[in-house]
């Protein structure tokens, strides 16, 4: 008897729903039959489209890495560095937390554990979350030639850093954490801003008060 041909399905919708499971569950905790169930689709369809569960997980990223272009995008157009900043952090916040979809970062919680079987996963996911580091360094890196940052700061290190900050706050929001203890972290990193706007913050010294004339 011959086998039925895999049926049709909508690739998007299908993407979309297991980029739901792998968030929730990571990809190791990710099974086929989890997978299929959400995608509604049979195993043959899965391998038929995919491959193997990798090959669903890397197409899954890229469908993530669509929007989350979009949103590097506009951070690179921000006017200062610092408002680049802002809204990367800002917005990490809002995705981090936003109604109806996981908490946290597809792209943090899924690299935390991966198991034997698919060992390159943790290095794809490291190397994707690179790409918002490389971002912010070339937004930082021309925020200082037009002397926004102080001589002595290095873009690269502050990048890292913003990035690291970023990502705490994935776990965070993973972990249960409000969009406004995120937005807190961020103001936090924020005030640290090593730019020559935060010289301009600063009082200026008071000045001595001046006797008053003697009198007669």
């Amino acid at each position: 008897m011959a086998m039925g041909r895999p049926r049709a399905f909508d690739t998007c919708k299908a993407l979309d729903a297991a980029m739901d499971v792998f968030w929730r569950k990571s990809y190791q905790g990710a099974s086929i039959v989890d997978l299929t169930t959400a995608m509604g689709i049979n195993a043959p369809s899965l391998y038929a489209a995919f491959g193997s569960k990798e090959g669903l997980f890397r197409a899954v990223l890229e469908r993530y890495d669509e929007d989350k272009q979009g949103f590097l995008t506009r951070v690179l157009e921000a006017p200062t560095g610092l408002d680049a900043v802002t809204l990367f952090l800002k917005g990490t916040a809002d995705k981090a937390t936003e109604p109806g979809e996981p908490a946290g970062c597809l792209l943090v919680q899924c690299g935390l554990s991966a198991g034997d079987e698919a060992a390159t996963i943790p290095e794809e996911l490291a190397k994707r979350r690179t790409g918002a580091e490389i971002t912010l360094r070339g937004r930082l890196e021309c925020a200082k030639q037009q002397g926004e940052l102080h001589a002595h700061v290095d873009p690269s290190a502050l990048a890292r850093y913003i990035v690291a900050v970023s990502n705490g706050m994935c776990l965070q929001a993973a972990a249960g954490a409000s969009r406004t203890t995120l937005y807190e972290i961020a103001d936090m990193a924020l005030g640290a801003w090593p730019g020559k706007k935060a010289d301009a913050a600063e009082p200026a010294p008071a000045k001595r008060a001046r006797k008053p004339a003697a009198v007669g």
